[in-house]
């Protein structure tokens, strides 16, 4: 594998080589050495608790430049060096000094005056650092921006400086400009919550050029309506205030202002390509020989802080490389480095940008002088450096630079975890539907069915590691999805890259709450027994720690009976054999009565209901018999080969239990392995479930691996119906059956069969039934229904024999 992994390498490298020689240019390269060097030295500027000190006095720390210092640290890969930062501003409360008044004027009801860009950039910088956007500080920052964008009047649609307190209406000045408001779009972008109100007011900030101006104007106007100011006045667009002089370019706005279009793009805005197209043109017209751009008025001369911020901007977009590239050239002439400054007076300050390259060689000399700038310069500089887009950085979506290769033995996963939609109870439809990324995994027409499988469902990870929904407008993770989309992966083998990334998020502490504890929905202690179940099994693949305690507070909704009792407000009253069956599966070293509630439910053709608190039943249902048997056959893992005898712990009960429930399952599934539904239609997602648990019995079910095999379609999916769409539940269910096995077979396993069928000792009486059905012979109930009418007939044939024999008697005839 080792081999095969630097073979590849060198392939990709030597292809490369062909193509730079071939067109003269070669792809911008981005430098995450050079940029983690700077993370590191901005590291050192930081004070314990996280802050840095205002330049303009003042209690309150810089809290504008902190975040620049988070975004640059996240974007290099060294996120975990700003955690001191969001400690300061989530955790110990701070982050209201910042986007409210309430830390210029403590008390009096400031906290109600909000300070729209540092709002907007305050939601950025949660998304970033993995906090829950919707709980910063006890404020639901996605609401906060919404509740930012004026509706009506003069400033319609802009991310505003506003009161919710009348009384302190009067002072507040709304000086919101073009940062905010695209940190804004961006923010909400990453959210799944864009407003095209937003969108739009950032577009008429944008001048014909391309560029766009840092500060909303107002001009006199002639017109009339909602916005135009009782004196006559009106917010131009950028060209309205260009005779008026009220539109300077500005580089750094014009580089967020792309950052907040791409972002806004990517989550699915439309009318964008020109404006997105014109920009990507003015920046490269307006980049300086040197290689560098200025900022807005004041700022105009070529600096290290406004070309990184521009570079990352247009690394986004793409179709830039060759002036990305002389930016790169650019931030690195004014860092600090070891190999020109081991003996100057920089040899401390290794990794340190400053604000151009003048001022780099002469620091080289004189040190350092002007720290402030150095760290408000290397911040953005460093985002140049890296080359990670604003709106990846805000989902969290880090992935390795183009010129760094990734390590085999590592990955790198989301951060941002978001709420799940506000649980239901049992019973409630879902109106939900599943959001479909780009893909990033090409699926090759030569790859099997399984393959193909596993691609569609890595591509359908939003960020790589999660699946994401939309609901009423809004976009939340399906932490249950996700997690199933893990099992099936295991099943099928395939996409180990995934299956870590996805794994790594489910176990992350903000994401085990919101699936298995219900937060921020519950307002008091809450648990969940599936979920809690299916985390318990993701995290023993893993080899992660995090089973233990998981397991712990399964276990703990366990009863005396045996039955696992969510807790909670949303707890799920809707107690089916499935959601049991996978709390067994997770307690499988020890599951207590649990085993002997689920085989006291078996009903009497050996299947098992629906639902548990079925006490008696004539005959069940399909999907939970097949989850029954998972559970009953599993035992931890071990490489001792299942026996095909009645295993050690077992009772007579169990075994003939399990061998009936395994013999039922047998019933349905039509010569080629599948189970078909109304309209003679093949059921994928029973087919698969019924082979999944044959397969974890011992027997064959290669024919439904076949016959699943040839319903995957040139995208990777299955349709539920054969004229249908590619449908993902529907393609996610069909793992195990497309593989041909169950997860519990599985390479890394925690758990494993704990019985072969047939049996040949403890139940020699089931031994032919299931080998007939192993060898593909007619299923047990013909068998055995054959056998009764063959002994029925028998004994009529009998009785008649023996009354017609007294009757001739009677009458004189002779035998």
């Amino acid at each position: 594998m080792r081999r095969g992994y630097l073979a590849a390498m060198a392939f990709a490298v030597s292809v490369g080589v062909v193509a730079a020689l071939l067109t003269g240019t070669a792809a911008a390269a981005n430098d995450l050495g050079a940029a983690k060097a700077n993370s590191r030295w901005l590291a050192t500027k930081l004070k314990p608790d996280g802050t840095l000190e205002n330049p303009s006095g003042g209690t309150l720390p810089d809290h504008g430049v902190m975040l620049d210092v988070l975004f640059a640290m996240y974007a290099s890969g060294d996120g975990t060096k700003a955690e001191p930062i969001m400690r300061f501003l989530d955790e110990e409360g701070h982050a209201t000094d910042y986007f409210t008044w309430d830390g210029l004027i403590p008390g009096g009801g400031y906290d109600k005056v909000v300070v729209g860009g540092s709002l907007a950039k305050m939601l950025v910088a949660a998304q970033v650092s993995g906090r829950d956007p919707r709980n910063v500080d006890g404020y639901d920052l996605v609401a906060e921006t919404h509740a930012a964008i004026m509706r009506k009047g003069p400033d319609k649609g802009r991310i505003s400086d506003y009161s919710k307190d009348p009384e302190h209406t009067g002072p507040v000045n709304n000086d919101a400009n073009t940062f905010g408001q695209a940190l804004g779009v961006i923010g909400l972008a990453a959210a799944g919550e864009s407003e095209r109100l937003a969108i739009d007011k950032l577009l008429t900030q944008q001048c014909s050029e391309g560029y766009f101006r840092l500060f909303f104007k107002d001009i006199p106007t002639n017109e009339t309506g909602d916005h135009v100011t009782p004196d006559g006045r009106k917010i131009s667009t950028c060209d309205e205030g260009k005779p008026l002089d009220l539109s300077p370019s500005d580089g750094d706005a014009t580089g967020l202002g792309l950052s907040a279009l791409l972002a806004a793009r990517k989550a699915g805005a439309t009318g964008l390509d020109a404006p997105i197209a014109k920009t990507v043109s003015w920046l490269k017209a307006n980049q300086t020989a040197g290689g560098g751009w200025g900022g807005g008025v004041s700022t105009e001369a070529p600096n290290t802080n406004s070309t990184g911020l521009i570079v990352q901007a247009l690394a986004d977009a793409g179709g830039a490389d060759a002036a990305v590239d002389k930016g790169v050239r650019y931030l690195k002439s004014a860092q600090a480095n070891a190999a020109a400054d081991s003996g100057t007076k920089l040899a401390g300050e290794l990794g340190a940008i400053a604000y151009n390259p003048a001022d780099y060689e002469s620091a080289r000399t004189s040190g350092i002088s002007g720290l402030d700038t150095w760290i408000r310069a290397g911040a953005q500089a460093s985002l140049g450096l890296a080359q990670v887009g604003f709106y990846a950085l805000a989902k969290g979506d880090v992935r390795p630079p183009a010129n760094v290769a990734p390590a085999p033995t590592t990955t790198t996963i989301t951060t941002a975890v978001t709420p799940p939609p506000k649980p239901r109870k049992a019973g409630t439809p879902k109106a939900s539907t599943v959001v479909q990324p780009p893909a990033a995994i090409a699926i090759p027409d030569t790859a099997t069915p399984a393959a193909r499988l596993g691609a569609y469902l890595a591509n359908r990870l939003s960020g790589g590691d999660h699946v994401e929904v939309a609901e009423d407008g809004k976009t939340y993770v399906d932490y249950d999805a996700t997690a199933d989309v893990v099992l099936a992966l295991r099943a099928l083998d395939q996409q180990p890259d995934a299956v870590a990334r996805a794994s790594q998020f489910l176990l992350k502490p903000e994401a085990v709450q919101a699936y298995a504890h219900g937060a921020p929905y519950e307002q008091g202690e809450a648990s969940y027994a599936e979920p809690l179940a299916k985390l318990v099994l993701v995290a023993e693949f893993a080899k992660s720690d995090a089973a233990g305690p998981l397991r712990a507070d399964l276990v703990k909704l366990r009863g005396t009976d045996g039955e696992f009792t969510d807790t909670g407000s949303f707890a799920d009253a809707d107690e089916t054999v499935e959601r049991h069956a996978w709390a067994v599966l997770a307690t499988a070293a020890d599951p207590g009565p649990a085993v002997e509630l689920l085989l006291s439910r078996q009903c009497a053709d050996g299947t098992f209901p629906k639902h548990l608190d079925t006490v008696e039943c004539g005959s069940g249902d399909l999907a939970a018999t097949a989850a029954a048997v998972t559970a009953l056959a599993a035992r931890p893992h071990t490489d001792t080969a299942p026996p095909s005898r009645r295993p050690d712990g077992w009772t007579e009960r169990r075994v003939s239990a399990f061998v009936s429930a395994v013999g039922a399952l047998g019933v349905r599934p039509t010569g080629e392995g599948v189970v078909t539904g109304e309209g003679g239609e093949p059921d994928v997602a029973l087919s698969s479930a019924v082979a999944a648990a044959r397969q974890a019995a011992g027997l064959d079910v290669s024919g439904t691996a076949r016959s699943l095999g040839k319903l995957v379609r040139a995208d990777g999916g299955l349709a539920k119906g054969s004229a249908g769409e590619t449908d993902f539940p529907t393609s996610l269910a069909a793992a195990q059956g497309v593989a041909g096995r169950s997860w519990l077979t599985a390479a890394e396993s925690p758990l494993s069969p704990a019985i072969r069928l047939p049996l040949t000792e403890a139940n020699p009486s089931a031994a032919p039934v299931l080998a007939a059905e192993q060898s593909g012979s007619p299923p047990s109930w013909l068998i055995w229904g054959l056998a009764g009418l063959a002994v029925l007939l028998l004994l009529t044939v009998l009785a008649l024999v023996f009354v017609l024999r007294r009757f001739t008697k009677k009458k004189g005839a002779t035998p």
